[in-house]
């Protein structure tokens, strides 16, 4: 496994991490999501993404029962504050009271003393920064956090909340988290080098674009695939799309691959990404994901594979 810094800051995280957005505690219970945690676990993988929104803390609840069989200090875990979690005022949102009653209860259900990243998971336009940065630093000063970040923020709002926490002498953002894949490149104009000039990580959600860079959509969709379900990804899965995904899948076999190690080193063969997060229903999954840290991309390659999504584009 590689391990990679967040950006300017100390903390090392694996280049591959492990998310439970639709998984744990969803499609997943317990044994079966300690089958997956295990395989990623055992080949290196040490940083665990979550939310406190995921199956509406189920998913926390699942983890919980599951990293008592490790030992804390190895492990990289974060969790996210922000969308609904009641039906109260202040159920949501990134004001101070809901972010500190979260997670409490984030740390509850997880069997945790800490965490050591917590996202704002969106940003909130109805809550001073200020508020929200203040209440964040009091968590790293207490100890219930080690570093907070952002997830899904605008450039101008990363350097807002960086210089507001400088000229406030506060912990500003150690780390974004962005939907980034080969399809949806959005970040590369003003969000990936406003965190390269800030010091701060890239830790990347959707990498696969919801599977679609796996090539289990190139033949059709399979039964009970995301793809099947209620219309999930009817806008994603386009004959646009789908077309270039074959053009993909063809390049990843002259290369000697699979789909998705190619799109992931594709990824992560860009400094600025400290990891990539991957789900997964079945332990093999994670095994094939993994084959991405095998995978050279040389300029050429590069040039090949975004040339395969010329025109494409995800909701």
């Amino acid at each position: 496994m590689e391990y990679r810094r967040l950006g300017r800051h100390g903390i090392h995280v694996s280049a591959i991490s492990l998310g439970g957005w639709t998984t744990f505690g969803k499609s997943l219970e317990v044994e079966e999501s300690r089958a997956v945690i295990r395989t990623a676990f055992d080949a290196g993988i040490q940083f665990l993404d979550l939310a406190d929104v995921y199956a509406r803390g189920r998913a926390e609840e699942v983890a919980g029962e599951i990293l008592r069989d490790y030992r804390r200090e190895e492990l990289v875990v974060s969790s996210k504050v922000f969308w609904p979690m009641g039906d109260g005022p202040n159920d949501r949102g990134l004001g101070r009271k809901h972010i500190v009653e979260s997670i409490e209860r984030s740390l509850a259900r997880l069997q945790l003393d800490y965490l050591d990243l917590y996202f704002c998971h969106r940003y909130d336009p109805d809550t001073p920064l200020d508020e929200t940065i203040d209440a964040m630093d009091d968590l790293v000063r207490r100890g219930r956090i080690l570093y907070w970040g952002t997830s899904v923020w605008e450039a101008e709002q990363l350097r807002s909340a960086t210089d507001l926490a400088r000229e406030r002498h506060r912990t500003g953002p150690a780390v974004e988290q962005p939907r980034y894949n080969c399809i949806d490149r959005h970040i590369e104009a003003e969000i990936l080098p406003t965190c390269e000039e800030l010091g701060i990580g890239l830790v990347l959600w959707s990498p696969l674009a919801q599977g679609l860079l796996s090539g289990k959509y190139s033949d059709g969709i399979p039964a009970r695939s995301r793809g099947s379900q209620d219309g999930w990804l009817d806008a994603t899965l386009t004959e646009r799309n789908l077309a270039a995904v074959r053009r993909f899948d063809a390049l990843a076999r002259e290369a000697g691959t699979t789909p998705a190690a190619l799109a992931l080193a594709w990824l992560l063969r860009r400094p600025a990404v400290s990891s990539a997060i991957i789900g997964a229903t079945r332990p093999e999954q994670v095994t094939e994901n993994l084959r991405a840290l095998e995978v050279t991309i040389d300029d050429g390659l590069a040039g090949a594979i975004e040339s395969c999504f010329e025109g494409c584009e995800l909701p």
